[in-house]
């Protein structure tokens, strides 16, 4: 039988509950799931990449097969470097979806053997982005089912 490794890649600035829908799913249908912040030097996150693992951490500790890392540069490279052969990218909406599809076919073609998995979220988080979870948080409005508890706090502390 083969051992399937997925990564699940994205800034995860902050991680919301979609992306914990998406990592309890993904979880259930691969050996390991390797949550992957992505250390992006051109973007000014709200959080550190050593806070976003930290949270990731402490939001994803019941499910064994998960893993957070970091990394930076090509996904393809760091798949390769983990010996992951699938993908997983969360689609929301068509606009997601077109910029996804171009990024799974580069992939493909710089990395044959790589699959992606597109998935989508439960119904109730569809309309949910980090972005604007800390457009509502600067705002002051209720984060109330939108991010782990742990995460709200530090978004409260951040903003405030």
């Amino acid at each position: 039988m083969k051992t399937s490794i997925a990564i699940y890649p994205g800034s995860f600035d902050p991680v919301t509950n979609g992306h914990l829908d998406l990592i309890e799913r993904g979880e259930k249908m691969f050996d390991l799931l390797i949550v992957a912040v992505l250390q992006n030097a051109d973007k000014e996150p709200l959080f550190s990449v050593t806070e976003r693992v930290e949270m990731l951490r402490e939001v994803t500790k019941q499910w064994q097969s998960v893993e957070i890392d970091v990394f930076d540069g090509l996904l393809v490279d760091y798949a390769r470097k983990r010996g992951a052969g699938v993908i997983l990218c969360g689609i929301r909406a068509v606009s997601d979806y077109e910029y996804e599809l171009q990024m799974a076919l580069m992939n493909r073609k710089l990395e044959p053997r790589l699959e992606t998995v597109f998935m989508l979220p439960g119904l109730s988080y569809s309309y949910l982005s980090s972005k604007l979870v800390r457009e509502i948080a600067q705002l002051g409005a209720s984060l109330k089912g939108l991010v782990p508890e742990l995460v709200e706090q530090r978004l409260r502390a951040k903003v405030s």
